[in-house]
């Protein structure tokens, strides 16, 4: 009988293999077999490391293993064959994972491991991974009985189960709308590698004769299409139309996520009083950097007030060249003029504009720059290793990381393009093997290297040339390697503590966050930069744009994530479902403390907010400005040093990667942070790289 590819227990997944139809009997397959195991387990743990750690690893890995292929190609190879197996089994997946997690006998083995004579003897990474494994197993309920625990694993279920529907109706939402446009003049003012994209899209819709040139175009609600139309399109109305539809998805109709979000919103803050919290927040931050609720409600207020007038400022200067300009929206501002007037005033600023450097920012130019600066920063060479590896979509690249020696140290995967048929959207790192010392096959004895999925959504490419990207594309790249990296140069030997694996949420967005720093760097741009036609890299008077417009709106773009934080910690910390009003009501309230031009009465921003109802945020989107101080604060340090001094600049990288990268979640994360800067972080960096600084 052939082995279901699921559970082949090979170096890496074989997914041209995998189809909907082994998920169910492998998955079911496999939780048989573990729950076995488990069972075993809990007749015969010892209270020492061996004795409980090492087997509840390996069980935990063979279930991480064959359940994130699953969730990954949910992710990037989406089908209603695949959802269909998704939501059969996701059930099961997750009263094994309760079982294991609410195991008395575990859970005493792990309490008497941390009080036992064994425990003064563990490393510090040996340490943190039992506290956390006591911390998992009190959150997961092992300390409720009877209807307690029922009631409890009741909502878990529920949980997974609408945020999988969440992200299904957003994907839905995404790709059932489009609009087809055949007069040139509804995409006047919109770029060459817009038109070219669109007419593609319309030629894959069955229009056989489109053309950039003739059309006709359609436009869809994924990010590279939308975007570049409400940044270009002089029609209006057709912008208005776009953005409408853009903050509505998934908020009406069949894909209505709203009763979704307030059944969430209730079963979070039920889970949270199961557990003796106040809220849904208070349990999230219970196992994260930030000490509490108010300590994030002070660092958003703190944001907030160094953002909130200059955003104010932001937003009269757009009226104002709008009014220059004799526009009609100068007297009746609205949001789908914000994108297009702030283009035109970045060009009137800066003489230049977001399109005029795709050109220069072709995707094989910026890996190999981005390649260059990894190698320079860390020691660390990428080499292409494309047909190596099996991928699940012909655009997947893969790579290999190799240290001074030539040794290969870790590898990802690359999916770069936006697929709005098939592939949520966003950008994001997840791990796909994580580094280990025990857990490796019998073909590989050594070390079990770190292998990582990096993806995107850019643009594709178009006419036979490479995916030109906006300089956002090149951040979104260079973020998301960032987190790779922290994956894949782990030192940590111990799985449960590689890489970002038992880093507190709120720290795991510092080397990400970091990464885009260098993006601004003249050497780096030159490096990264080469004109699809020419290979002429970035002209100077451009590199020197790009840095003078670093700060282009800062006030406005630090209150929107002000915004974004805000409204997640109040719908999980002070709304009651059902008893404040709805949770637009909610958004409103917050909405008008943190933006200065408010959300349209119909917005549904909510319905499509991925990282809080349908991924890992919720409760810790401020994970994203707490972790940028962390950033801005450890890229000081090669300011410091010298930017301009390529050896400082290497010795520096060095420490970091000896740090920050290499130690993971084997020590708190503040501790990480001053063994690379010597000290605690300050918001002064931070306040200095988005021009909020006081003068």
């Amino acid at each position: 009988m052939t082995k279901n590819p699921l559970l082949d227990r090979q170096a890496l997944p074989a997914f041209s293999a995998i189809e909907a139809a082994h998920v169910e009997p492998g998955i079911r397959a496999l939780l048989d077999e573990l729950r076995e195991e488990l069972r075993v387990l809990e007749r015969q743990a010892a209270p020492t490391w061996e004795g409980v750690i090492v087997p509840l690893e390996a069980l935990g890995d063979r279930l991480g293993s064959a359940w994130g292929i699953v969730g990954h190609l949910m992710g990037v190879r989406n089908n209603d064959d695949l959802r269909a197996a998704f939501e059969r089994i996701q059930p099961e997946v997750i009263r094994f994972s309760l079982e294991q997690a609410q195991s008395l006998p575990l859970y005493r083995a792990l309490e008497e491991l941390r009080a036992g004579a064994e425990w003064d003897g563990l490393g510090a990474a040996q340490k943190r991974i039992v506290e956390g494994l006591i911390r998992e197993a009190r959150h997961s309920g092992v300390g409720l009985e009877g209807e307690e625990r029922s009631r409890f694993n009741a909502i878990q279920e529920e949980i997974a189960g609408l945020a999988t529907q969440f992200n299904n109706r957003v994907l839905d939402a995404t790709r059932a709308w489009s609009l087809l446009l055949r007069d040139p003049a509804e995409m006047a003012g919109t770029p060459a590698s817009l038109r070219e994209l669109c007419a593609q899209s319309a030629r894959e819709a069955g229009e056989a004769g489109a053309s950039a040139e003739a059309g006709p175009w359609k436009l869809g609600l994924d990010a590279p299409c939308a975007i570049a139309f409400l940044d270009h399109a002089e029609r209006r109305d057709l912008r208005e139309k776009l953005y409408r539809a853009y903050q509505s998805k998934a908020g009406e109709g069949e894909w209505d996520n709203a009763p979704l979000i307030e059944r969430m919103l209730a079963l979070r803050a039920e889970e949270a009083t199961l557990l003796g919290f106040a809220s849904a927040a208070e349990l999230s931050l219970s196992s994260k950097m930030a000490p509490s609720v108010d300590a994030v409600s002070e660092l958003l207020e703190s944001l907030r007030v160094a953002s909130f007038e200059a955003a104010g400022v932001e937003l009269e200067a757009l009226r104002a060249i709008a009014a220059k300009r004799g526009a009609e929206e100068a007297d009746d501002f609205n949001h789908w003029d914000t994108r297009y007037w702030a283009e035109r005033l970045r060009e009137e600023n800066y003489a230049y504009n977001e399109e005029e450097l795709r050109p220069y920012f072709p995707l094989p130019k910026v890996l190999d720059g981005l390649f260059a600066l990894t190698q320079q920063l860390f020691g660390v060479r990428v080499e292409a290793a494309d047909g190596e590896a099996d991928v699940w979509h012909p655009d997947v690249r893969f790579f290999r990381l190799r240290d001074e020696a030539g040794d290969e140290i870790a590898a990802f995967f690359l999916d770069p393009y936006s697929r709005p048929s098939e592939k949520r959207g966003g950008a994001w790192m997840d791990d796909c093997v994580g580094r280990s010392l025990r857990l490796t096959s019998d073909n590989d004895p050594g070390v079990r290297l770190p292998v990582a999925y990096l993806v995107c959504n850019q643009a594709p490419p178009v006419d036979g040339k490479p995916s030109l990207m906006s300089f956002d594309e090149v951040t979104t790249l260079f973020h998301e390697f960032g987190h790779g990296l922290q994956h894949m140069l782990t030192r940590v030997d111990e799985s449960l503590a590689a890489g970002i694996r038992n880093i507190e949420w709120d720290a795991v967005e510092l080397p990400s966050q970091f990464m885009e720093n260098w993006c601004y760097q003249p050497e780096t741009l030159a490096e990264i930069s080469g004109h699809v036609d020419t290979g002429e890299t970035l002209p100077k008077r451009l590199h020197e744009k790009i840095q003078a417009a670093r700060t282009f709106r800062a006030g406005s773009a630090t209150l929107r994530q002000v915004y974004f934080a805000s409204l997640d910690l109040a719908l999980h910390h002070d709304y009651g479902a059902g008893e404040n009003g709805d949770v637009f009501e909610a958004q409103r309230r917050v909405a008008e403390q943190t933006t200065v031009l408010p959300p349209l009465a119909d917005d549904r921003f909510l319905c499509w907010f991925g990282h809080i109802f349908g991924g890992g945020y919720h409760a810790g989107y401020y994970s994203y400005k707490w972790a940028e101080v962390l950033s801005a604060d450890a890229f000081g340090a090669f300011e410091e040093a010298g930017l301009e001094d390529p050896r400082a600049v290497a010795k520096t990288g060095q420490r970091f990667r000896e740090t920050v990268l290499a130690m993971g979640g084997a020590e708190a994360p503040m501790e990480v942070f001053k063994a690379f800067r010597g000290r605690e972080p300050t918001v002064e960096a931070l306040l200095r790289h988005s021009g909020l600084a006081a003068p």
